[in-house]
């Protein structure tokens, strides 16, 4: 089959597009660096790839919100290309400052943009510590749908985010996530148990909420960062020993195996 194709979407202030684009390589995938400005230019060229990620970083500085004005470009002026896209079955991924901008443009929960909606079904809202956080914590994967990463498997990842408590807009949303097997990821315990406290819980996350699917399990948004830990030397304690598995590079290869 031939090669698949991924886009790195970044904007002015996104600072983890060339780790991103290096895992998606180290997966196999032909990765590729793209300005939101070129794709509003040409929104055709979408159809050339098969994986959408949104790397994190500090897109246009956050001067209003996390995420929010490249959320209102894709939004406005991609709305449908991204939909087209979605309805294809290809996939998407949101990295810390990328989910933030999946769920204030409507990629998540839901995985269709509607430029008319009244209000957004769930946001990520500023830490509880009202701090940046910048640490490694542990997962839990909770979803049997998400495509990315297996159910059941307890991995580290690091985290650097200001916002990324995780709110649903309110109950009833919620129980629909628990019940569509949506919620792909939680902060837990060395146990493995949900942790709603902090630190294990770096934001104060809404039942321990570290990152969402949609209901094909095809789109995820995260908050920690997959792309920083591709290699056992990236996590802190590898010479240590008892590192055996990058648990970040599973992403990328789950999303290649998925593609195939």
């Amino acid at each position: 089959m031939p090669t698949p194709k991924a886009i790195v979407l970044r904007a002015a202030g996104t600072n983890c597009d060339r780790e991103t684009q290096f895992a998606l390589e180290q997966a196999g995938f032909a990765a590729e660096r793209v300005h939101i400005f070129r794709l509003m230019e040409n929104p055709a060229l979408l159809r050339e790839f098969q994986f959408l990620v949104i790397p994190g970083g500090f897109s246009y500085g956050d001067d209003v919100a996390a995420g929010k004005i490249l959320a209102n470009q894709m939004l406005h002026r991609l709305a449908e290309p991204l939909n087209e896209f979605l309805a294809a079955g290809k996939l998407a991924l949101g990295i810390c400052n990328g989910f933030q901008v999946m769920i204030k443009a409507g990629l998540l929960p839901w995985a269709r943009i509607d430029p008319a909606a009244a209000h957004r079904d769930a946001t990520l809202a500023w830490n509880d510590s009202g701090r940046f956080e910048d640490r490694w914590v542990r997962l839990r994967a909770d979803s049997s749908k998400c495509v990315f990463i297996p159910e059941g498997r307890v991995i580290t990842l690091p985290v650097a985010h200001g916002e990324g408590k995780f709110v649903p807009r309110d109950p009833t949303v919620l129980d629909t996530l628990r019940r569509n097997g949506q919620i792909a990821l939680r902060y837990v315990d060395a146990a493995g148990e949900p942790e709603p406290d902090y630190p294990a819980n770096p934001n104060g996350s809404i039942d321990d909420v570290a990152g969402i699917c949609d209901p094909t399990g095809r789109v995820l948004g995260l908050m920690p960062h997959p792309e920083r830990f591709i290699e056992i030397t990236h996590h802190p304690r590898w010479t240590g020993g008892g590192i055996e598995v990058a648990d970040g590079r599973g992403f990328f290869t789950n999303a290649y195996a998925a593609l195939q």
